[in-house]
């Protein structure tokens, strides 16, 4: 099968021969059709996931993956061939992943049908950084009219948490430079674009008080964290964990994503509600994922979607 994969630490990853895998027990394996990029597929090919994962080389680039179930494994009674799924590869290894024209995923997590109404492309955007956004999300739980704030909001995982939100009836202010970005947040629901440069002056012209929640994805989380009001919320992507947080009743989180099939089920049902978007920016064939990997590596608004 065609894998775009990297052999090594330290090479690039390059369209690859590899064997079909098989589903092991407890797996499904699936004919790719769409998939998109991550900034977890940056650490993984940049070597910076050593000591979390084992490495198995080859290692095949992509998380997201949406397409068609060629093959069950044993014990397998919940999904079938020919069944149309998408969701996120959720291996205990780093070595398949969704850049390929199959790969194989545990059946009971990580995965789910795509509901009618919801194409393949669209599909394969939503997994891993709708999950993100979602969890970040529930995690500050921000009620109807509060204010909260969204570093990071231009990327994958910020459009849709500035969709969801703006849908729970949140003041919204999103980070985002004038121009093209402010256009692409506030389009997305958010009130109020505030740039970088400056963002602590900024947002305190808009909340004086603090905001009362913020959800970090990007950005210096000092400065992110001491815009919370205290008593507010805060909760991070990126692992920062504000050591003020006690001193001040600020109910602080991380955030890891979480793709159980609810999770995944949900979004789609929003997706194909209109209730939620999935942004993409641009696509990309199988051989030109290199040149996805770099135009994600500078500024991209949402997502870039990869067809199999």
């Amino acid at each position: 099968m065609r894998a775009v994969a990297f052999h090594d630490f330290g090479e690039a990853p390059v369209l690859s021969g590899l064997p079909v895998p098989g589903p092991g027990a407890g797996e499904v394996l699936v004919r790719v059709g769409a998939s998109s990029l991550n900034g977890f597929d940056l650490g993984a090919m940049g070597g910076f996931l050593k000591g979390v994962y084992e490495y198995e080389f080859p290692v095949v680039v992509g998380k997201d993956f949406a397409g068609t179930v060629a093959a069950v494994g044993e014990g397998v009674s919940d999904l079938a061939v020919g069944e149309a799924v998408f969701g996120v590869v959720m291996r205990p290894t780093l070595g398949q992943g969704a850049f390929a024209e199959y790969v194989a995923v545990n059946a009971a997590y990580g995965v789910t049908r795509i509901p009618e109404g919801l194409d393949e492309t669209r599909a394969g955007a939503l997994g891993l950084a709708g999950t993100a956004a979602l969890n970040a999300v529930d995690a500050v739980s921000p009620a109807p009219g509060e204010t909260v704030l969204i570093s990071g909001a231009t990327g994958g995982v910020g459009a849709f948490a500035v969709q969801l939100a703006a849908a729970r009836g949140a003041r919204v202010i999103a980070t985002a430079e004038p121009g093209a970005e402010a256009a692409f947040v506030t389009a997305l629901g958010a009130a109020h674009a505030v740039g970088r440069t400056g963002l602590t002056a900024r947002v305190r012209e808009i909340a004086p008080g603090g905001v009362h929640a913020a959800v970090h994805l990007a950005g210096d989380g000092p400065t992110v964290s001491g815009l919370v009001a205290d008593g507010g919320r805060f909760t991070s992507t990126v692992h920062f964990a504000p050591g003020d947080a006690d001193a001040r009743g600020v109910k602080a989180t991380t955030i890891m994503s979480d793709p159980t099939p609810e999770t995944l089920a949900r979004l789609a049902a929003d997706v194909v509600a209109g209730r939620l978007r999935v942004p993409i920016a641009r696509g990309y064939a199988l051989p030109e994922v290199a040149q996805a990997i770099t135009d994600f590596t500078g500024r991209t608004l949402g997502k870039l979607a990869v067809t199999v």
